[in-house]
């Protein structure tokens, strides 16, 4: 149900005390006469009135698709947590109401373990579900590896196993995770030898001994062929942490394509590339790990248990400790950021290519969201504004779209910010624009954009890093692999969805159930690649 302790940007604490009308606004006007559902009478925490009764709320530390996580202080003794607080007008189906339920009694059911967010308490009022779990402050896996400066064999190894001992637990308590990805492990702090942590089990669910599972759950990258297939049972988990172990090792998806249905025939065909850098300088032991957890036959996938006896993972200090190189770095720092070239080609037809009619009507339409005229528009000031012009717009695209366009990660909308999320919105197909964006970066006029230009156009976007940075937006951008972005290409990227680690619950269950379906439908389910792995 979202990420529940990320420690991402502060922004300001809500405005009243009391969290049993946090985030409500709009949509207490919108949901007026909705029934207040009680959903978990037998698993909220025994003996308080509400949570106010033990701990105050502060700052905002991060939102999902159904919630906002707090800065959450214990009165007594001061101890910090998080709460994720669960709006009730936001769950909308049974299925909504079922999934925070079954994470509760997920996260109460799993014993207590180094490697799995603790839940503190459970409390419920009349607006939302409040969960209260520890602090996870540290960061993303991903942001510490680049962070850090020097990455290895050996540190790939100690994160894996961690991971898989998690996924090990789950399974011997009945438990499936189904969202194994990177952004769902935190560092508990920001030591050097703070353990790694499982933040979210919003996705999991209970099964029994040969129990199979047909819904489509899931991020798309990580998703096993058989989640596709929608005939499946505990080895997803599995699949997924070996992509995990494949982006460690080599900074990119071991199955990567432009567009939703390439992504799932990619993972159908199951071809791994082992032969690109770095993987020649990686360890036999190492991809023969990868190969056996990346397997297409569940039934003959390692289980959990298999994969920690491995002899990659038996003893993690004799796994290589050669530095795999600035590409794999370059390509992490890719996925912590948003395509820098895009988010400033959205501010390019913003500030110099729309004409005075059109930014007037975008002014007026700020204007009209900007409700108490703060000059900046909150994610509820969007979603409301947004859903008014085309009510077809799905939350956790919209939720892509702020998360696209709000620059300086303060989680709200300045104008210029909100400028270019419509004209993402509303104005990629207009071809006109996009080649006068085009000739922006096109600084010599010869209708490609090198490195060169990308680094004079972007050079105060970019910092100190931007060479590393620029290659990955080049190894991105730059399909045909000449050394130069094409307009074609440029047109591709501005077009083309979020990248991959965006990928929503929303996106995952709504747009992968149809296109599994349209798969079927084509044949592309049988059309297994035997390529030799």
């Amino acid at each position: 149900m979202g990420n529940c302790c990320s420690s991402s940007a502060a922004a300001p604490k809500p405005k009243k005390k009391s969290p049993n009308t946090v985030n409500r606004n709009a949509d207490t006007e919108a949901n007026a006469g909705v029934p207040r559902v009680i959903l978990l009478t037998k698993l909220t925490s025994r003996g308080e009135q509400s949570i106010d009764d033990k701990y105050h709320l502060g700052r905002e530390l991060g939102r999902g698709e159904f919630g906002i996580t707090y800065l959450c202080t214990e009165k007594e003794n001061q101890d910090a947590l998080a709460c994720k607080s669960i709006s009730k007008f936001k769950l909308k189906t049974p299925i909504d109401l079922e999934d925070v339920r079954r994470e509760v009694d997920i996260m109460r059911h799993l014993p207590t373990h180094p490697n799995i967010v603790s839940l503190e308490g459970v409390y419920e009022d009349d607006d939302a579900v409040h969960l209260v779990m520890e602090l996870c402050e540290g960061g993303e896996l991903f942001d510490r590896i680049v962070a850090r400066g020097h990455y290895s064999e050996r540190a790939a190894a100690v994160v894996t196993r961690t991971i898989v001992e998690v996924v090990q637990l789950c399974h011997k308590h009945g438990v499936i995770h189904r969202d194994l990805k990177p952004e769902n492990f935190l560092f508990a702090n920001k030591k050097e030898n703070s353990p790694l942590k499982a933040i979210d089990f919003g996705l999991s669910v209970f099964f029994k001994p040969g129990e199979k599972f047909s819904e489509i759950v899931g991020s798309p990258y990580y998703m096993a062929p058989e989640v596709l297939k929608r005939n499946y049972g505990p080895e997803v988990d599995v699949w997924s942490a070996g992509v995990i172990l494949y982006i460690l090792l080599c900074g990119v998806p071991p199955f990567w394509a432009e567009t939703e249905q390439a992504v799932a025939q990619a993972i159908l065909r199951g071809a791994l590339d082992l032969k690109r850098d770095p993987w020649p300088i990686i360890s036999d032991n190492a991809k023969s790990l990868v190969r056996q957890m990346l397997e297409p036959d569940p039934k003959k996938r390692l289980t959990a248990q298999q994969v920690l006896d491995h002899p990659w993972l038996q003893n993690t200090k004799k796994a290589p400790d050669i530095p795999l190189g600035d590409v794999v770095r370059a390509r992490l720092k890719q996925f912590s950021a948003m395509n820098k070239l895009k988010k400033k080609a959205l501010r390019v037809i913003a500030e110099h290519v729309l004409c005075g009619e059109e930014v007037e009507g975008i002014k007026e339409m700020f204007n009209a969201m900007d409700t108490n005229k703060t000059g900046f528009l909150t994610f509820e000031q969007l979603k409301v504004g947004l859903q008014k012009v085309d009510p077809q717009l799905a939350e956790a695209e919209i939720q892509q779209l702020m998360d696209a366009a709000d620059a300086d990660g303060n989680g709200k909308l300045d104008y210029g910010e909100f400028m270019a999320v419509t004209i993402h919105l509303q104005r990629m197909d207009n071809d006109e624009h996009l080649r006068k964006a085009f000739a922006h970066f096109d600084l010599d006029g010869d209708n490609f954009i090198d490195f060169d230009e990308l680094k004079q156009t972007l050079g105060d976007d970019l910092g100190s890093d931007d060479t590393d940075m620029i290659n990955a937006i080049m190894q991105e951008v730059d399909l045909d692999k000449d050394g130069k972005i094409s307009y074609d290409e440029f047109v591709s990227m501005m077009r083309t969805g979020t990248d991959w680690r965006k990928a929503s619950r929303h996106y995952s269950r709504e747009r992968f159930t149809s296109l599994s379906i349209k798969l079927m439908k084509d044949g592309s389910l049988q059309k297994q690649s035997n390529d030799k792995r």
